[in-house]
């Protein structure tokens, strides 16, 4: 019988006067340094008092050093006097994370450990801190005063006093001219600082007044003196086709290209199915099942069936299975976990896998042999779930049709649709009889599911989308508003069956898994949103109540401010993440839920399949790592894609100042200033400003207490909810920032 290794052997204790004791590895360590510092009566210790305290040897120090190291670095402690540590909340101490707003003042968001909270940073307060940054602060005031709706609220200010971690290792910006001297805009307008470039003797790269630039910070310690750096990367001349784009990319670090190791394992799975794929997997080949995608789609990563079984219903729902190509531990596996997902840019897609998968094998194609991970669940007739089971298939679509071919479908518009795409090689066209019935009866069912779960509280927060159309140069030609009509929602639900049954059953089972979560919201900060709301023309009782929640969503939706109303109640809301924990989903009402139905574009999914087909789990510590660096990822990609949109319509905006004729937009007032009106256009989702200079038919008047403008002459009131129709007169992109004028008055 082989001997275990020395490492492995059971530890002899051994007598004597001074007994040590070896603290145990790990996460052990880090519990007894954290208890140690929370003793009632506890003064602050250095490295070398706390192993003491521990009675641990001067062998262990090193460890307990960089123990510390790494608690003070996510803010679980703080050091004071240089050298010696205590819990943050013992000496008015808080740690996480600071959002900077273009005005200058900040907000900090505490992080875990830390007890959730926001306190309020003045712009003086904030020392070299910049946007994103983790920090150490100190708690400087507790006030009552009231929020920005004129609710009460407890406002605690901070003072940032050290910096944990910074978040912006290089900026990305417009490289401009003074004096000689060259100095770096930032881009992000939440980064203040202009930073001065400096040239190194013999430096390859030169900056030059118009470029944009990436730029690597050198260590910024002292607010009276400028940051400072040194340009790495020229992208290009400011306003050049694609330098946009490609700003954004590296602002939010986005990888474009995969490493060689990547594509070459990529290059190795074959482009189509071996015999050894279908071992352990069910034949479904013969099920009509079809994908319903965006227009240029081109990766499908869901196909469904929906038929009558009996006194119910049978939805079968089919999802690419990556898993099988994707193993864990390969280098697929680590850049698809680096990344965390697909970025959809308002020009590209910064995929999470390579194209020969996420476009290939693992795209369930129409007419073609795909691996897919099925769930099969069937309902009542009432549309109460009733049994599921998930199985490995082998599928073959029927039909890819786009959104704009099922909602015809479904409107009965099946003529004279010139203007929808050309039917893809293997897919039955849409018009196809067969394809008719299973989208109509797939929608009496989904229909169904949607009004039971709206009774059951979930709430309505889908915001249409606005598709941005470039022409050839990659400049914005068009845009587009994207509804959440009967299509969308159709495959809406039937994703959410499946996400729903999944997590129900991994929770069942007690097996590791990652679950999308969205805890309550903090009722304070719903309280505000009600006063916000009260002022827009919408009154609400307690919205701790789902109830109420929902009475108010329907109250403002198809009103002039049902845009700004709603935005206003996202932001009181907390961001829906990954967690280890089933904690639940508020807004869909839901107890269990998780991600299941895209392992092409999140790799949450992906963490999901290999859970449910049994696969040997992460360990705890590292799945809960893995379940915060994908909420890192998706909040990463959700700020480049939002902000890709913003610039192309920001680009759109600058065409149409030289556009003739200019185009006319309706707008709708949704705040009232006496330096003039904020509006909103809903068909495009942009927001902008009236200056009231620009308001000439008349001389208006701000009634502060009324909150509108009122024309002396004609007596006409302007103010919320009041629609104009109007056309861009300014454009400000480093601002990003639209004033529009009226078209009429």
């Amino acid at each position: 019988m082989p001997q275990p290794s020395r490492s492995q052997r059971p530890v002899q204790s051994r007598p004597s006067r001074s007994p040590k004791r070896s603290a145990p590895r790990g996460e052990s360590l880090r519990e007894r340094l954290l208890h140690c510092m929370g003793r009632s009566g506890y003064q602050p210790l250095d490295k070398v008092g706390l192993s003491k305290a521990l009675g641990l040897g001067a062998d262990e120090r090193r460890r307990v050093r960089q123990t510390l190291e790494d608690l003070e670095r996510e803010g679980a402690v703080a050091r004071i006097r240089k050298t010696h540590y205590i819990l943050p909340s013992a000496a008015e101490l808080v740690s996480g994370v600071v959002q900077v707003f273009p005005n200058g003042n900040a907000i900090l968001v505490s992080e875990p450990p830390a007890k959730p909270g926001e306190w309020r940073i003045a712009a003086a307060n904030l020392g070299v801190a910049m946007h994103r940054d983790r920090v150490l602060a100190r708690l400087v005031v507790e006030a009552q005063g009231r929020g920005r709706a004129g609710a009460k609220v407890s406002e605690s200010e901070a003072k940032v006093i050290r910096i944990l971690q910074r978040a912006n290792e290089t900026v990305v910006g417009t490289v401009e001219e003074s004096r000689g001297y060259f100095h770096l805009v930032p881009d992000d307008p939440r980064l203040q600082h202009a930073i001065f470039l400096r040239v190194p003797k013999g430096a390859l790269i030169r900056p030059k007044a118009g470029e944009k630039a990436v730029v690597r910070m050198d260590p910024w310690e002292a607010r009276h003196e400028s940051p400072e750096g040194e340009v790495i990367e020229v992208l290009g001349r400011k306003g050049e086709p694609g330098v946009d784009m490609l700003s954004i990319l590296r602002k939010h670090r986005l990888p474009p290209h995969f490493p060689p190791e990547v594509e070459e394992e990529a290059q190795e799975i074959p482009e189509t199915l071996r015999k050894s794929d279908w071992k352990g997997r069910k034949d479904y080949r013969g099920q009509p099942a079809l994908t319903i995608d965006p227009d240029d789609a081109k990766d499908f990563d869901d196909a469904i069936h929906v038929e009558r079984l009996g006194d119910g219903w049978l939805l079968s729902v089919h999802i690419a299975d990556v898993s099988h190509y994707v193993r864990r531990g390969t280098a697929l596996d680590r850049e698809a976990r680096q990344r965390g997902n697909s970025t959809y840019l308002a020009d590209r897609v910064v995929p999470m896998l390579p194209e020969r998968l996420s476009n290939g094998i693992c795209s369930l194609k129409p007419g073609v042999e795909r691996l897919a991970f099925s769930a099969f669940l069937e309902f009542t007739k009432q549309g109460r779930l009733r049994s599921s089971r998930f199985e490995r298939t082998v599928i073959r679509s029927i039909a890819r049709l786009t959104y704009r071919q099922a909602l015809a479908i479904l409107e009965g518009k099946l003529e004279g649709r010139v203007d929808l795409p050309m039917v893809p090689e293997g897919s039955l066209p849409f018009h196809n009889p067969v394809v008719v019935e299973r989208v109509r009866e797939a929608w009496e069912f989904a229909s169904l599911l949607r009004r039971n779960r709206f009774s059951n509280g979930s709430l309505d927060l889908d915001f249409p989308e606005v598709k941005v159309w470039l022409d050839a140069q990659g400049r914005a030609e068009r845009m587009e508003k994207v509804e959440n009509d009967p299509s969308h929602q159709l495959i809406e639900e039937c994703m959410l069956a499946a996400n729903e049954a999944v997590a129900a059953a991994l929770k069942r089972a007690k097996v590791p898994s990652v679950y999308r979560i969205h805890e309550m919201p903090d009722p304070d900060r719903l309280e505000e949103f009600r006063e916000k709301a009260r002022l827009n023309g919408f009154k609400a009782g307690d919205l701790t109540q789902r109830r109420e929640v929902q009475k108010l969503l329907s109250a403002i939706k198809g009103r002039p401010a049902e845009f700004v109303v709603k935005l206003d109640f996202l932001k009181s809301l907390k961001r829906a993440t990954y967690d280890v924990k089933p904690l639940g989903h508020y807004g869909l009402a839901k107890v269990n839920y998780t991600h299941f139905t895209s392992p092409i574009r999140r790799y949450a999914d992906l963490l999901v399949h290999r859970a449910l087909g049994g696969e040997v789990p992460e360990k705890a510590g590292q799945l809960e790592k893995s379940a915060l660096h994908i909420s890192e990822t998706e909040r990463r990609s959700a700020e480049a894609e939002k902000e890709s949109v913003q610039m192309k319509k920001l680009e759109y905006f600058e065409r149409q100042l030289h556009a003739r004729p200019k185009r006319t937009f309706r707008a709708v007032v949704v705040d009232v200033r006496n330096h003039g009106l904020f509006v909103e256009l809903p068909d495009l989702m942009a927001s902008g400003m009236i200056h009231i200079s620009s308001l000439e038919d008349d001389f208006y008047v701000f009634d502060a207490a009324g909150v509108f403008f009122r024309g002396k002459r004609t007596r006409r009131k302007i103010g919320l909810g009041t629609s104009i129709q109007v056309q861009v007169a300014r454009v400000d992109a480093q601002k990003r920032h639209v004033d529009f004028s009226p078209a009429e008055v």
